[in-house]
């Protein structure tokens, strides 16, 4: 059975002005006798009484055509500016992930051979700079390359996100940092692989970005019925205002952004995989809440 909007997607505008122009007018001769009928002036009905009700079916009808079609060339417009976005973005991608990588690989490369030439320690200040500001770049080439490759659509997989921190926590540097991790034995989530990516992430910048004199993390699995959250607690010095109001208002302008691609990185990829993420940043700290739906253990196979 199609719904009414299933019918109505895809026809032009003057096949549903034809359309509304039909019914309507049916409908004002069907009210008509009706009302004739009950007031048993039926004898005394002429077509002459449909000439009002007609020129205002007619009249609404083109109202209806100039809606439809002012309708239609907004949404052409908006699909065609879409698709452009879409081939910049990818194309601005291919270029930043291929061609300016391999430039940020030569330049890696000759950084390495002037560090074994160089005896002054200044110049290997400068040199160190440089390797470490391409390293960052690559990085963010990395993850970049995940958002692009990650599926616009929700997973039907599940994921034990107890082991998917686990994991993570030990890919991440976390050397001098006192690390505490509360969870259960298990916690299902409706999810796929990908999820590593937004929890290595929280606990990279958890642990990265810490100047404390002791940088602590304290990590917290809970359950609540149909939903599953993942708490990371470090004390920090925080996100600031500016960019989680960008992360909330989902929009960078050139006066405000987020200095790093890995909070949209977080922020896109629990999305994708049907959560929500909420910073909440104080004086003592940053907590961050990924949460997403619970799903049901895989079934053990018998013997």
């Amino acid at each position: 059975m199609k719904y009414i909007p299933d019918l109505l997607h895809g026809r032009s505008a003057t096949a549903l002005t034809a359309a509304y122009l039909c019914i309507a007018a049916a409908s004002a001769v069907a009210v008509d006798l009706a009302v004739a009928s009950t007031i048993g002036v039926a004898g005394g009905w002429t077509p002459t009484r449909l000439v009002g009700d007609w020129l205002l079916v007619a009249g609404s009808g083109g109202l209806l055509y100039g809606a439809v079609t002012h309708h239609r060339q907004r949404a052409e417009t908006a699909r065609r500016n879409l698709e452009t976005s879409n081939q910049q973005i990818q194309v601005l991608s291919r270029v930043f992930r291929h061609n300016v990588r391999n430039d940020l690989n030569v330049i890696q490369g000759y950084t390495d051979l002037l560090a074994d030439r160089i005896d002054d320690e200044r110049s290997r200040e400068c040199l160190e700079t440089v390797r470490e500001t391409t390293d960052d770049i690559v990085e963010i080439s990395e993850k970049l390359r995940v958002i692009e490759d990650a599926s616009p659509e929700r997973p039907d997989g599940r994921v034990d996100l107890v082991a998917a921190v686990h994991e993570a926590l030990d890919v991440v540097d976390a050397d001098g940092a006192a690390l505490t991790v509360e969870t259960p034995s298990e916690a299902w989530i409706r999810a796929d692989d990908t999820v590593e990516f937004p929890i290595r992430e929280v606990f990279e910048n958890a642990v990265t970005h810490n100047d404390g004199a002791t940088r602590r993390v304290t990590a917290t699995i809970r359950e609540n019925g149909t939903t599953t959250c993942l708490e990371v607690i470090d004390n920090g010095p925080g996100i600031p205002p500016d960019e989680r109001e960008v992360l909330q208002a989902e929009e960078e302008t050139p006066l405000s952004h987020a200095s790093s691609i890995g909070l949209w990185l977080v922020k896109w990829m629990c999305e994708t995989q049907g959560g929500t993420v909420r910073f909440d940043a104080t004086d003592d700290g940053t907590t961050v809440r990924l949460r997403f739906e619970s799903a049901s253990p895989p079934a053990t196979p018998t013997r």
